[in-house]
């Protein structure tokens, strides 16, 4: 038995498969055959050619690869339709860089002209490039493998020996043998013919629609989306309207009018921290307990929700995003009247261990004759104070262990008639005044909660005193003009309410793109043919031709050459071989007919089949 496995030496042999195969060396891709003849000058000659680079596979990647760089600024650089605060804040700090990112769309790139135009020219490019070879490829499983070439030696995997076992019954051993490895097959002749891998590029087509399903998933998540925040404290709840959100954005075809009725409550919230060693402080748990509702029945329901564990709610994710302190204070007047009572959030100055900040403003105040005295408060607040001797007022301790709020005190006009829109955390001191004590110094002071005062003062990790910090939880402002009292603490937590209709088809997209790029990348098409004839020497000598030994001869040709289609062809030839095995080896004199002969023409000769459709040996 010998055994080809590398191109022959003949020049342009292995250039030009298809010319020396015909058609054998044929339908090993779906690659449409540029074979178009452009007009030299017109306006027809110019589109067609634009279409087929914009319809090819290099300018996809292209357009791919692009469309990937364009989506780095929406990362790094503040967007519109997220944070609008943010990007004034960059217009304020980068004048004339901000000017540049406005004109280039670089603050809403993602409803960008050129954002836009890329994925458009991406999606066109795909569907062009997809649809050809779809019929193409529809038109090879329809067609059967084409016959074996005369010459097999010019195959790059090639095996021959002879064997006693007749013609027919090789072939018929042959045929089972690659009907059993799921081969297709067809005899022609004195050959069978057969092919495998078709998976190949059925992988390779479900992989670039399943890119076409993808863009158009993030197409409808964008257009269809919407996104809103809202900080809730303990006790307080949520429905799911426009005028509940605290920000709220939205694709241009979402419809207001179709939100979903739901809604919860948050019944607690759940903290807890590494109290020892060298990660202490370190978050162990965030639990947010709440109540939800989903319908017009309004049937509640128990649920918690953690960092990575979102709640589901007809069609809505609601994520847990942040949490913080809120203090409980009362507010009373000149008049002795309570004029604001209530949880205020304060938002953390120091993620670590939140000592926070925060304001509480008292429009409705007046003073003991009865006259317009509007009140503002600014604190500090740290859930776990370490005292004076610390030499810092932050918290010691992200846990409310020692509660402490710090307070200082502003009256006059807090602004809120004038129309413009205020920050409710922080407080505008252009027409305020801040209240001062008898020797001109700011009017403060630190606060413990109403009911935990005395608690507090026993705490073995402060060591403080009466005489270090005051151990009333009331603060009353100079001249009778009222008071602020330290109640108590509650939590807040922040949640994000995403509706993203896109998402289950672009989960989709991405397992078939994964799938079909395996496929595409660990099958391979390939071809193996059998011939089996009686040795032309045997009727040279005057011999009986149908009882002189068969020449057998297997070769292979794979879309791309690899070893893998020799070790195919070899695995292939030794299970072959019990069904014809090798005769003894011929005599000195007697020629070897393996062997090409001069005498056999240079041209292959290939089935004219017409069920088999040709499209060239381009991969």
């Amino acid at each position: 038995m010998s055994t080809k496995t590398d191109t022959t030496d003949e020049p342009g042999a292995t250039a030009d498969q298809g010319g020396d195969l015909g058609i054998a060396g044929s339908q090993l891709s779906t690659a449409p055959k540029e074979d178009v003849s452009l007009p030299s000058l017109g306006p027809t000659g110019w589109v067609r050619w634009f279409w087929r680079q914009l319809t090819s596979m290099r300018v996809a990647l292209l357009l791919l690869f692009l469309l990937s760089i364009g989506a780095i600024p929406g990362s790094l650089i503040p967007q519109t339709s997220i944070d609008p605060v943010k990007v004034d804040a960059f217009k304020a700090k980068h004048e004339t860089l901000g000017e540049v990112y406005d004109k280039l769309g670089m603050f809403h790139v993602y409803s960008s002209v050129w954002f836009s135009a890329i994925y458009l020219l991406l999606f066109i490019s795909l569907i062009g490039c997809i649809v050809p070879r779809a019929w193409q490829f529809i038109g090879q499983l329809r067609g059967r493998p084409p016959a074996a070439p005369r010459r097999l030696t010019r195959l790059p995997a090639y095996t021959t020996w002879h064997t006693e076992a007749a013609p027919e019954e090789v072939l018929a051993a042959a045929e089972r043998m690659l009907k059993k490895r799921r081969f297709r097959v067809r005899r022609v002749g004195t050959a069978v013919a057969s092919e495998k891998g078709y998976l190949r590029e059925a992988g390779n087509l479900l992989f670039h629609v399943a890119l076409i399903v993808m863009l158009v998933a993030f197409a409808v998540g964008g257009l269809w989306k919407s996104e809103g925040g809202k900080l809730i404290t303990e006790g307080d709840g949520f429905s799911n309207s426009l005028t509940q959100y605290d920000d709220f954005s939205s694709g241009p075809f979402f419809d207001t009018d179709t939100m979903e009725p739901f809604g919860f409550t948050m019944d607690s919230f759940d903290a807890t921290y590494e109290r020892t060693g060298p990660q202490k402080g370190t978050p162990r748990t965030f639990r947010a307990n709440i109540t939800y509702f989903t319908g017009a029945d309004g049937t509640q329901h128990k649920k918690s929700i953690e960092v990575n564990t979102p709640l589901d709610i007809a069609g809505n994710k609601v994520y847990l995003l942040s949490h913080g302190y809120a203090p409980v204070v009362t507010v009373k007047d000149g008049r002795g009247k309570v004029v604001y009572h209530g949880a205020v959030p304060f938002l953390p100055q120091d993620p670590k261990n939140f000592t926070s900040s925060g304001v509480v403003k008292v429009p409705g105040a007046q003073t003991k004759d009865g006259e317009r005295n509007q009140l503002g408060f600014q604190a500090l607040f740290v859930p776990t104070f370490g005292g004076k001797n610390s030499g810092s007022m932050f918290s010691q301790f992200p846990a409310p262990d020692f509660p402490v709020l710090s307070v200082n005190a502003w009256h006059g006009d807090l602004g809120l008639d004038s129309g413009l829109p205020q920050n409710v955390y922080q407080l505008d001191t252009k027409r305020l005044k801040q209240y001062k004590d008898a020797s001109g110094d700011i009017f403060k002071k630190m606060l413990l909660p109403k009911d935990r005062a005395t608690q507090m003062l026993g705490h073995t990790g402060a060591k403080l005193t009466p005489q270090e910090i005051d151990a009333e939880s009331t603060m009353k402002l100079p001249g009778d003009q009222g008071s602020i009292t330290f109640d108590g603490i509650k939590t807040w937590a922040s949640f994000k309410i995403t509706h993203q209709p896109g998402n289950g088809l672009a989960l989709t997209g991405a397992v078939c793109a994964l799938l079909g790029l395996a496929g595409s990348l660990f099958i391979q098409r390939r071809r193996v043919w059998v011939r089996a004839e009686r040795s032309d020497a045997n009727v040279a000598n005057g011999a009986n031709g149908e009882n002189g030994p068969t020449v057998v001869e297997m070769a292979g040709l794979g879309r791309s050459e690899s070893a893998r289609v020799a070790e195919e062809l070899a695995a292939l030839a030794a299970e072959l071989t019990p069904s014809a095995p090798l005769a003894a080896a011929p005599s000195p004199d007697e020629p070897d007919d393996s062997a090409p002969s001069a005498e056999d023409p240079t041209e292959p000769t290939d089935s004219a089949d017409p069920a088999d459709p040709s499209e060239g040996a381009r991969a």
